[in-house]
């Protein structure tokens, strides 16, 4: 499973100068601190939030994700090392 990058989605939100009320808006929560806790990893983002939050902090979906994660990265090297 891919994990959300939160600080890229706090920094982009930063950089766009978008308040937590903006995004709270967006993503139709009731207030900005409901917001951050999703920001800050005390709730986890909903796979309907992704498109929203993604258009709000222009991006495409895919940024919002690490690049991989380790399992995948260990996958990765398994197979490389086995196919040399």
């Amino acid at each position: 499973m891919r994990k959300i990058n939160l600080s890229y989605i706090a920094n982009r939100r930063n950089e766009l100068n978008k308040t937590l009320q903006d995004l709270a808006d967006a993503l139709g929560f009731k207030n900005a601190s409901t917001y951050m806790k999703y920001e800050k990893g005390d709730y986890a983002f909903k796979a309907d939030h992704l498109p929203i939050l993604a258009r709000e902090i222009n991006c495409s979906i895919d940024d919002l994700f690490f690049e991989k994660n380790f399992a995948d990265l260990a996958k990765y090297d398994e197979q490389s090392a086995t196919s040399a």
